[in-house]
């Protein structure tokens, strides 16, 4: 039996491991532990990049970031490439989209039929990025956004009440549309920002989490024992020496904004029961990355550590899935892409690197290959990344994981035995033949030295388009009036 609707509920830097429904005891989200208990919970489920762009065109194209060549968030992916939204469009549905997409370049719709809210940039490389007043730079891997973390308010949270009011109002139309005949069904894609940086929120759940929440459990460890590449990392983003109290303050507010996010979803869901079309629709939730809160004193995503790469996913389809069941199988964005279209008896896209798990959600026996991927690329310039060029890639298959690396060791994590990846076995004699296979799987279809290559070949196109965008100023479409004053931190800058 296909679905009818589909709703897709996608938010942004939501660690899997903060959420009541995957085993956190302090933070509240009823509403995320609601569907969980309705449908099913996916507790091995991966981004395709632990950034924002690249995961999310992969998601959309069904397609590994190296076969769309967008690897960086000022990569624009490329109109003729179809998405989930183009397939939906194709089956019949009038895709709509609210909220957050993180498209770069002239399309902003990307096969969606209709978008609401809009997004929070410009959509061009080279426009400035809008003012967010004292918390200024506390969005981006920057140090500003632990100095600066805390209560207030900032414009990602009154953007996302925005994109829950106009959801609500727009499953109000589309019922109406049902009843009146004038549509027989619907599919649309809510994209949140939250619990995206920056890590400010409302003071009284800010002051519970303080209580609550505490410092990290693993602590980052001595420089001569850290992976190169990790360590670098914190160097260039200047977090070797974050504070216990800054620590304490952004854990504490990001995990008021998940409780914050799963408000707003509990909203979606209730208009969904409400209005009679909850028992005819797929809700399916997602997020694009994890979220590193300080744990192995790493922040934001950008590693292929669990809290990084390791996403949420919860299916909830009355009388086609199971209650209140889990999934440990291995399953990625891409897939979960091919699942929604097959789900909605849409058309496969074409040349998709994912694959259909809806079986599999639908009865834990069936055959499954238990692979996901994802990767991390970035050049000399116009990057995410380090201060030098680097194509990272990781692979998790069934109880292992290996992350390669181009210019620093591999790591080789047995998680079944090591779920807190504690012990790189990349060096041990025992896990020789496993290393080896887990090798041939990230070197298959994709070459560190290619990727890298055609990365630094597009530099001057992407100067030549920041140049232009610099110089006409040309006009974004479905942006969101983010205002300085939308932005306030209640106790003075750091």
């Amino acid at each position: 039996m296909n679905a009818k609707n589909l709703l897709f509920l996608f938010s942004d830097q939501h660690s899997a491991a903060v959420a009541g429904c995957y085993g956190d005891p302090i933070v509240q989200t009823p509403n995320f532990d609601r569907l969980a208990a309705q449908g099913v919970t996916f507790d091995n489920a991966y981004c395709s990049s632990p950034l924002c762009t690249p995961s999310r065109m992969s998601m959309l194209t069904a397609k590994h970031p190296h076969n769309i060549q967008v690897w960086g968030n000022n990569d624009i992916l490329r109109s003729g490439i179809p998405t989930m939204a183009h397939s939906l469009g194709a089956a019949g549905f009038d895709p709509c989209l609210v909220g957050r997409l993180h498209s770069i370049g002239p399309d902003q719709l990307l096969g969606y039929s209709e978008r609401l809210v809009g997004d929070h940039h410009p959509n061009w490389v080279g426009l400035p990025r809008l003012d967010m007043g004292p918390l200024q730079g506390t969005a981006s891997p920057d140090r500003r956004s632990l100095r600066n973390s805390g209560a207030g308010q900032s414009s990602y949270e009154l953007k996302d009440h925005d994109v829950t009011e106009a959801a609500l109002k727009r499953l109000d139309r589309i019922a109406a549309e049902i009843a009146s005949g004038e549509r027989e069904r619907f599919a649309m894609t809510v994209g949140y920002m939250l619990p995206h940086a920056p890590f400010v929120a409302a003071e009284d759940k800010v002051a519970k989490y303080m209580d609550l929440v505490g410092l990290a459990h693993q602590r980052a460890p001595n420089e001569n024992d850290e992976h190169l590449w990790i360590n670098r990392w914190r160097k260039y983003r200047d977090i070797l020496d974050v504070t216990h109290e800054e620590e304490r303050r952004a854990r504490a507010a990001y995990y008021a904004l998940v409780e914050t996010l799963d408000a707003m979803v509990g909203r979606v869901l209730n208009k969904l029961e409400d209005l009679g079309l909850a028992d005819n629709t797929l809700v399916v939730y997602a997020s694009d990355h994890g979220e590193q809160i300080g744990e192995r004193g790493l922040w934001w995503k950008h590693t292929f550590f669990e809290e990084s790469v390791r996403v949420p996913l919860l299916m909830r389809f009355p009388g086609v899935l199971p209650a209140a069941e889990r999934r440990e199988q291995i399953v990625s964005l891409v897939d979960v892409t091919a699942t929604m279209l097959d789900a909605m008896d849409a058309p496969k896209l074409p040349g998709a690197d994912g694959q259909s798990f809806l079986s599999v959600a639908k009865n834990p026996g069936v055959p499954w290959h238990n692979t996901a991927y994802s990767e991390y690329c970035y050049g000399s310039q116009f990057d995410w990344g380090l201060d030098t060029a680097g194509q990272v890639r990781m692979v998790r298959k069934d109880g292992f994981k290996l992350v390669y690396f181009s210019d620093a060791p591999t790591q080789l994590f047995n998680l079944s035995h090591d779920p807190n990846e504690t012990l790189n076995l990349s060096d041990n004699a025992d896990y020789t033949d496993i290393k080896a296979e887990l090798l041939l799987l990230i070197f298959n279809g994709w070459n560190p030295e290619t990727v890298g290559q055609i990365i630094e070949e597009t530099i001057p196109s992407k100067k030549l388009l920041s140049d232009w965008a610099k110089q006409t100023n040309p006009d974004s479409q479905h942006v969101w009036e983010m205002k300085p004053e939308f932005n306030r931190l209640d106790r003075p800058e750091a």
